[in-house]
C-alpha cells in the first residue's frame, strides 16, 4: 500500500512540473547589438570607399581581396605620394593588380 501511494505521489508531482513547464511563457533571450553592428547598419548601402580618407581598417573591411598588408600598403602610398587623383592610380600600390582594382571599382571613388 505505501508503494503505491508513494507511486501516485510520483507521479502527481511529474504530472504538474510538465503542465508547468508547458504552461509557462517563452522568454525571448535579449538581442544585444554591438558597436561594430551599429556601425555597419548606420553605413547607407552602396556607400563608396573614399581611397583619399578610409583607414586602413576601413579599406580591409570594405573592399574584396584586400587583407591588412594591402590596405596599409594603400594608407602608406598615399602618405607618401599624396592623394589619389583616380581609381586607376590604385594600381600603382605594390600588391594591387588590375583583378583587385576590378573586383572594387564599383567601391570606390576618390574625392
Amino acid at each position: 500500500m505505501r508503494t503505491g501511494y508513494f507511486y501516485s505521489l510520483v507521479f502527481a508531482l511529474l504530472t504538474s512540473a510538465s503542465i508547468a513547464v508547458i504552461a509557462a511563457p517563452a522568454v525571448k533571450p535579449e538581442t544585444t547589438v554591438t558597436p561594430q553592428a551599429l556601425e555597419l547598419s548606420a553605413k547607407p548601402q552602396g556607400a563608396k570607399v573614399d581611397l583619399n580618407v578610409a583607414d586602413a581598417a576601413t579599406l580591409q573591411r570594405e573592399l574584396a581581396g584586400i587583407g591588412k598588408a594591402k590596405a596599409e600598403a594603400i594608407v602608406a602610398y598615399r602618405e607618401s605620394n599624396g592623394v589619389f587623383s583616380s581609381v586607376e592610380e590604385l594600381l600603382e600600390v605594390k600588391g594591387i593588380g588590375k583583378a583587385i582594382l576590378d573586383r572594387n571599382r564599383d567601391k570606390l571613388e576618390v574625392n
